[in-house]
């Protein structure tokens, strides 16, 4: 069973167990979400849009059609999400631009990812930043427009453009996974 506050209006069925809806949410009828998500207060989402499991959406975002996140993904406060290169009022295209926020990533508060972009499992987006393209797993981007700055780990280990940690530990991409070079031998 799911939780919502009596002052959201849900009208999707197709929300998992143990998730909780805060109150001035809106979300549509086809909208997907799965199991023990917290999608915070003053979030709207559309119809075309899945939700994986365990993702945390804080306060102001709006998520449009086309967007699709998958599981374990965090979105910070007022993180914007575009669906539409070259929108004009009450003019519709056939099919809206496709963006995945893939398994594990992080997008940081007041950030705006553009429409049509992936970013990739484990990466992290800084706070404020502009996505206007993709972005690698395990890559850490900020800046507007958002430029590689570094790696981050499953674990929230952020390093270098060099692989490196702030002790000075070396890690290698293995099987497209980061892992610490000395775990290797």
């Amino acid at each position: 069973m799911y939780k919502v506050h009596p002052l959201a209006d849900v009208q999707s069925k197709n929300i998992g167990d143990n998730t909780t809806i805060w109150q001035f949410c809106v979300i549509l009828a086809n909208a997907s979400i799965g199991e023990n998500c917290n999608i915070n207060c003053n979030v709207f989402i559309e119809n075309d849009v899945k939700i994986g499991n365990n993702v945390t959406i804080k306060p102001g975002v709006q998520v449009w059609d086309g967007v699709y996140i998958e599981d374990n993904v965090f979105v910070g406060p007022n993180v914007t999400f575009t669906n539409d290169l070259v929108p004009r009022s009450k003019s519709y295209p056939i099919d809206f631009s496709k963006t995945v926020i893939e398994k594990g990533a992080s997008i940081g508060a007041n950030s705006t990812v553009i429409a049509g972009n992936k970013i990739g499992c484990y990466a992290m987006i800084g706070a404020g930043s502009v996505v206007t393209k993709s972005v690698l797993p395990y890559h850490l981007f900020y800046g507007n427009p958002a430029k590689h700055a570094g790696y981050i780990t499953e674990k929230g280990i952020i390093l270098d453009l060099n692989l490196r940690d702030e002790d000075g530990n070396i890690y290698v991409f293995l099987d497209n996974k980061l892992s610490l070079k000395e775990s290797l031998i």
